[in-house]
């Protein structure tokens, strides 16, 4: 199964104001991590067109899949579409399907610019189609342009998610009474043997049920399960609260 490397440009004043909070690329990040996709990198950037067009040309070199999200509306500080095509070297073009699809939404009304701004693609995008869906979704090389609202990034990842499916992640969990500073000895010796294992180790404070969350996580069910095995028997046994997975 295909192996995927996927980046998330995130496009917005908003966001970096503090006037919305992003969900988009939380959301994004649990999808492709159930899929089995590799997220390496997640950038929040302002509305500006040469920023938007290096970061994506950017990730569009370093990545097998990008995802912008936001900055595809009517209005003037929706520049997205034009970002991704400059970061191409592309021009901007009126997508026909596109204009059909809003001309036939407004009908008996007049169409004017604003309208038909949400027509405009990257010369050359395809667009994915979906019964599901009121609008296609644009699609240009590598780089799909979601929107920036919760509830249609959603409908439209749901929609394409099959076709990102890669070799899953295979994940244990462990959680334990014990302090991280009196386990992190026996998280480095499991490191040691196992320099693979993608380990994580995150302490909640104020919770009585545990007080350490440990992850293990690999592509190779095997070697995830003899990590696991190993680091088990390291951890006192009564600072064991409950394994998953």
């Amino acid at each position: 199964m295909q192996e995927l490397a996927a980046g998330i440009v995130v496009i917005g004043n908003e966001i970096l104001s503090g006037k919305t909070v992003d969900s988009n690329s939380a959301f994004l990040a649990r999808e492709l991590r159930q899929l089995g996709v590799t997220l390496k990198c997640i950038v929040v950037i302002p509305d500006e067109l040469d920023v938007i067009a290096d970061t994506v040309r950017a990730f569009h070199q370093q990545y097998d899949v990008v995802f912008t999200s936001g900055g595809v509306g009517p209005t003037h500080d929706d520049i997205t579409i034009e970002g991704v095509a400059r970061a191409l070297g592309r021009r901007v073009v009126v997508h026909p399907m596109l204009e059909a699809k809003i001309r036939e939404y407004l009908v008996g009304r007049t169409v004017n610019a604003a309208h038909m701004k949400m027509a405009e693609v990257p010369e050359g995008a395809e667009l994915l189609v979906d019964d599901a869906l009121r609008f296609p979704t644009v699609k240009v090389e590598n780089i799909y342009v979601l929107p920036g609202i919760p509830e249609i990034l959603q409908q439209k990842f749901l929609a394409l998610k099959p076709r990102f499916a890669a070799a899953p992640y295979y994940l244990k969990l462990i959680y334990t009474n014990e302090t991280e500073s009196a386990i992190a000895v026996h998280l480095n010796a499991t490191l040691v043997l196992y320099p693979e294992l993608m380990l994580g180790s995150y302490p909640k404070i104020g919770d009585s049920e545990y007080r350490v969350k440990l992850t293990l996580e690999s592509k190779d069910q095997d070697y995830v399960e003899r990590a696991f095995t190993h680091l088990l028997a390291l951890l006192p046994k009564d600072t064991l609260v409950k394994t998953e997975g």
